[in-house]
């Protein structure tokens, strides 16, 4: 027989939770050493046995980090919602508290809220080497006697302590019973009206629904009931923000007293530690800002200059496979959809995971050591000023990933009018999706020179996502004015301590952004670049027909040298295709901008996903080309012409303009779409729209204009 559970994981921030979590289950969430990873509930499944040898299957639910019931960001509504009412369908059957051995006071201060719930409690202390390495002593019998809950001490990053937590879950009893705190008597009438009213497991459950009722609507609560409540705490004063004050006292004052008889630390002035002295530096006023960016520029440095060996490996790879299909399969359409479609839409995608697997690798050492949250700190006092503040980075960097994480992540701003700007202003930030689109065009018009050693191409990679950055804030400035809010903003952060980087977790990750965007962008790319072959090698009637029998009269071919006919035959049968009348009709509003149509049908299906541009136009010049399969697309694209000059059709000005327009253009729809769910009105996504559009033709428009021969 097979009993099923449920198991919630609920911790302060930068406790080690995920970490925990991924170890359970087998699953591999992201794990990063600055807070506000987590910002959806996560689910995996964990089987074990019981103390009767029965099978248990649990449900184990990773929680955002929290350091309290009381929720101050949408973020921390979640674990409020799903511990304190019972009748959730992810309400626990047992709650693991994760906490920080070091710095046991605050961690303990959650654990004895959710220990008031009258759910079995597990409590874990972790970073246990740390504990440790500090030559603190616990002693974990009396602390759990006074706790009232069973403790298990680990070191999550190592695998230590695991089998025991496992083994304490399999024996955990039904149901806890008593509190550690006897809120009733701070509020004794509201607290028993709420128990009468609603179902709730404890005292303290009740409680904090009377001091969250005006919060979240955490319950299914009818009309009356809510009127009973509200009038019964108006008529007994209840003042929630005094007797949570008075409450969170009282249970500091508890926990102060169970860790002066049951731990012992080794004081040592905070000056004297590692941590303190590289912070001193990492966080200076002006050297801080110096080395973060130095660190973006070795990181952009690298990108350019490591990925170049593979993608060229991978360019040349393809030219192969296409060399072999075109010759071993008859001519036809068959050979032209696999080289110039599949093939062509393959190469675009395949070729970019060595940069994006270098970027995300750069990424996650970041974050993983704690720098990251140091680079937050730091910017605080710069990001005021725009209307955000240092919590603010923590989506704007995320959106170098992706900007949909990066969005959720913005739950952890408590300040209403922050978070909405963060929102807003959050995609700019150049993605990875951009990234193939910045290779091709940096490496088209950017000379591969070096300067002092320095690449130019690389160096050109850390402006665009500079200016990314600047518009970001710059558009928040604006935004500033035009929203409105009472509510004061402050910053506080906890700064985790430095660790080494854990390379199974970063190998993982970059594995798994790899396949998102092999399977889930890879799938898009393929799907247009085959749909665009489609459209590029068919024509309205006879129309193919038409201009074969022109270039088939030797009368108008005479004019031209003899290799020529041949590349304009097709050039005319792309223009006057399917794909070639699209193009045609935006043509007329982009052409201010130096593109031409076959940029305009990249400018159309890159709505889909930013990278599709790489696809489109790897298809596109590949359609009717003879040599498609010995040209890299950079090849092709240096190759084309603009009729009207004779000259290159992909100039500085035209490759800066691009560049320009796709670091500013909103054409994600997920994008979108995470910012009507984040916000809740479709006003807001549509702004967004409408000023990143915007910006883009603008800023595109007056950069071919002034560079234009």
């Amino acid at each position: 027989m097979t009993r099923h559970i449920k198991i919630a994981l609920i911790g302060n921030p930068n406790s080690g939770k995920s970490t925990v979590f991924n170890e359970l289950t087998g699953l591999q969430q992201k794990v990063a050493n600055f807070p506000g990873v987590t910002v959806e509930q996560m689910a995996g499944k964990l089987k074990l046995k019981d103390t009767a040898g029965n099978d248990l299957q649990a449900e184990v639910i990773d929680l955002p980090g929290t350091y309290s019931l009381y929720p101050k960001s949408p973020e921390e509504e979640l674990p409020f919602r799903l511990l304190c009412n019972p009748d959730h369908p992810l309400h626990p059957d047992v709650t693991i508290v994760i906490a920080d051995g070091t710095n046991l006071k605050r961690n303990l201060f959650l654990c004895s809220q959710v220990r008031d719930l009258n759910i079995p409690v597990v409590l874990v202390i972790n970073m246990m080497d740390l504990v440790r390495y500090k030559q603190t002593e616990i002693d974990f019998a009396k602390l759990e006697e006074y706790m009232g809950v069973r403790i298990v001490p680990m070191n999550a990053r190592k695998n230590e302590g695991f089998d025991q937590l496992k083994a304490v879950i399999a024996s955990l009893p039904g149901k806890t019973t008593g509190q550690q705190l006897d809120v009733r008597s701070l509020a004794p009438e509201v607290v028993d009206n709420i128990r009468k009213t609603l179902h709730v497991n404890s005292d303290y459950n009740a409680f904090l629904v009377a001091n969250n009722l005006n919060v979240i609507d955490s319950f299914e609560l009818t009309d009356d009931q809510r009127a009973q409540i509200t009038a019964t705490n108006e008529r007994y004063e209840f003042n929630a923000p005094q007797l949570q004050a008075k409450e969170t006292l009282q249970r500091y004052t508890l926990i102060s007293q169970f860790l002066k008889d049951a731990v012992q630390e080794k004081q040592e002035p905070i000056q004297h530690s590692y941590s303190y002295k590289i912070d001193s530096v990492l966080t200076h006023r002006f050297w801080g800002y110096f080395i973060f960016l130095s660190v973006l520029f070795i990181i952009f440095q690298s990108i350019f200059t490591w990925a170049s060996y593979p993608m060229e490996l991978i360019d040349n790879g393809f030219n192969w496979i296409n060399e072999k299909v075109q010759a071993g399969l008859p001519p036809g359409i068959l050979n032209d959809l696999i080289v110039g479609g599949v093939l062509a839409g393959i190469n675009g995608i395949v070729v970019f995971i060595p940069q994006i697997a270098l970027l995300f690798f750069f990424i996650a050492i970041l974050e993983d050591t704690g720098y990251m949250a140091r680079v937050s700190f730091l910017m605080d006092r710069l990001m005021r000023g725009f209307g955000l503040n240092g919590k603010s980075l923590i989506p704007l960097m995320s959106g170098v990933a992706c900007a949909v994480p990066a969005l959720l992540s913005t739950r952890t701003i408590r300040n209403r009018k922050e978070r909405l700007i963060t929102l807003m202003v959050t995609p700019l930030m150049s993605c990875s999706a951009r990234l193939p689109v910045y290779t091709l065009l940096v490496a088209l018009v950017i000379p591969g020179d070096r300067f002092l050693g320095i690449s130019m191409q690389g160096f050109a990679m850390m402006v665009l996502y500079l200016i990314g950055f600047g518009a970001a804030l710059l558009a928040a400035w604006v935004m500033k004015y035009f929203l409105k809010s009472n509510e004061r903003s402050f910053y506080v952060m906890e700064l985790p301590l430095y660790r080494l980087p854990r390379w199974k977790t970063i190998f993982l990750h970059i594995l798994e952004k790899i396949r998102i965007f092999l399977f889930d962008a890879g799938k898009i790319i393929l799907a247009i670049s085959i749909i665009l072959w489609v459209l590029s090698s068919f024509a309205p009637g006879d129309t193919f027909e038409n201009i074969d029998r022109k270039y088939s009269n030797p009368q108008y071919t005479a004019q031209f040298a003899p290799d020529e006919v041949q590349q304009k035959l097709q050039a005319e049968k792309l223009e006057n295709s399917y794909a070639g009348m699209l193009g045609k009709v935006i043509e007329p509003a982009i052409r201010p901008l130096g593109y031409d149509w076959k940029i305009g049908i990249a400018l159309i299906t890159s709505f889909a996903a930013r990278e599709v541009f790489v696809g489109t136009m790897s298809t596109i010049y590949s359609v009717g080309d003879e040599h498609a399969a010995q040209r890299t697309l950079k090849e092709k694209l240096q190759a084309e012409v603009n009729p009207e000059t004779g000259g290159p059709r992909y100039t500085l000005a035209v490759g800066l303009s691009l560049l320009l327009f796709y670091a500013f253009a909103m054409q994600c729809m997920s994008t979108l779409a995470t910012v009507y769910r984040e916000t809740k009105k479709m006003k807001y996504a549509i702004i967004q729209l409408v000023y990143m559009s915007g910006l883009a033709y603008i800023s595109s428009l007056i950069v071919f204009q002034l560079l234009k021969p």
